[in-house]
């Protein structure tokens, strides 16, 4: 009978992470909060609910399962969004300036952060979204560096909400600056943090600035993969003579999976396994709601004072990043 009950609150724990992600997804349609997106107005109504209602403790397996389990398969579904194909066809040119992009984001925030006396884990999450690929690019490297959930929620959500607000800086300098539609669309792509902000800032440019834009940011996101093993050979030669259950560093396995996706994606289906845009839009979507429902799991464990006391010069150590990064990517197209 116990198990069954567990079973059931099991259960209602990942339904509850998908009911707020509905209720982030019907306010991202309203006006202000259609230009921040699902993502972040699912963070946050969830960091509200822990503000006003508490942590749901009798759901909390279900909801760390979200967290957890459904982010990895997010981040492995997430593969097929990159064609390795086009990047190593048409983006290996692309691919130098993305590897300055992250090297430097990641590295001038951290320093700016460093000067700030900011949190240095957030402050390495929003390094490394600003840097890559936004949400997914945290989601990937949090367990590696092991952030904390409420950490890893607090750097997607000012992620999502400061993209979105460069995406739009963009649109409105596009008339501005003298570059080529092409030219703005490199801009655009190895600059913006998400993949959704590129295409807002790239698409009215026109169809071959977008183009152009989406590759360059491919080569960003593929270059995710060779970041993360970075990063757990710095941390395991951190924990060195740490005790062994306290340095052991998990290999993270759904890297794997995500490579995998990306070379079925790339080279089979389509191909050898023919499918319609429509299921590839499928997996898109269901790819958004897994990992709006592991954000929601690891909004729930966000406490708005500390988000007010730990956030704030993080916020601002990424947001000099990503101005001065703007300014470098505009001289390196």
């Amino acid at each position: 009978m116990n198990d069954r009950k567990s079973s059931v609150l099991w259960i209602a724990g990942i339904g509850f992470t998908f009911f707020i992600a509905l209720l982030g997804f019907l306010l991202a349609k309203l006006p202000g909060f259609n230009h921040i997106g699902q993502l972040a107005s699912a963070i946050i109504i969830a960091v509200a609910y822990r503000q006003f209602f508490g942590y749901p403790e009798v759901l909390r397996k279900g909801i760390t399962f979200s967290s957890k389990k459904l982010l990895r398969l997010a981040i492995i579904l997430y593969g097929l969004k990159l064609n390795i194909d086009i990047v190593f066809k048409d983006g290996l040119g692309l691919l130098a300036r993305d590897a300055i992009v992250i090297a430097f984001a990641i590295t001038v925030t951290v320093l700016i952060a460093k000067w700030l006396k900011a949190d240095r884990m957030i402050s390495l999450l929003l390094g490394v979204g600003t840097g890559v690929c936004g949400a997914a690019a945290i989601a990937a490297v949090a367990p590696i560096v092991k952030a904390k959930d409420e950490d890893t929620a607090i750097g997607v959500g000012i992620i999502a909400l400061m993209g979105t607000v460069f995406a739009i800086g963009y649109t409105i300098l596009r008339p501005i600056v003298p570059l080529l539609p092409t030219e703005y669309g490199i801009w655009s792509g190895i600059s913006l943090h998400e993949l959704a902000h590129v295409a807002i800032a790239a698409a009215p440019a026109g169809e071959d600035a977008l183009a152009i834009a989406l590759l360059a940011k491919l080569g960003r996101v593929f270059l995710l993969v060779p970041l993360c093993f970075i990063f757990i050979y710095f941390m395991k030669r951190k924990s060195k003579g740490a005790e062994e259950e306290q340095s052991k560093i998990e290999f993270p396995w759904f890297l794997v999976g995500f490579i995998a996706l990306s070379l079925l994606g790339s080279y089979v289906l389509g191909h050898s396994i023919p499918v319609t845009e429509g299921f590839m839009d499928g997996v898109s979507t269901l790819t958004t709601w897994l990992l709006t429902a592991a954000m929601v799991g690891l909004g729930l464990n966000v406490s708005l004072k500390d988000l007010r006391e730990r956030a704030m010069k993080p916020l601002i150590a990424m947001t000099i990043t990503s101005v001065m990064l703007s300014v470098l990517a505009y001289f390196i197209i």
